[in-house]
């Protein structure tokens, strides 16, 4: 699983993306909301490993997510 964190314009807030091993999107949040239904992305349980590793993403820059 990948992750990246876009950056948003004017208005329109950043967004995290999950991405699947072929790139195909699976997950799409607003960075600033707590994060909820993870369970939905096998990612249930590791919502504070999740939330620190957003924390240090840069926006752009599509990395390998290992929790």
């Amino acid at each position: 699983m990948y992750i990246i964190k876009v950056k948003g314009k004017a208005k329109i807030p950043d967004y995290i993306q999950l991405r699947d091993e072929a790139f195909v999107l699976i997950a799409y949040f607003r960075a600033d909301r707590p994060l909820k239904d993870l369970h939905r992305y096998g990612l249930e349980g590791k919502e504070v490993e999740l939330a620190a590793v957003i924390a240090d993403l840069e926006f752009g820059k599509l990395r390998p997510l290992a929790l």
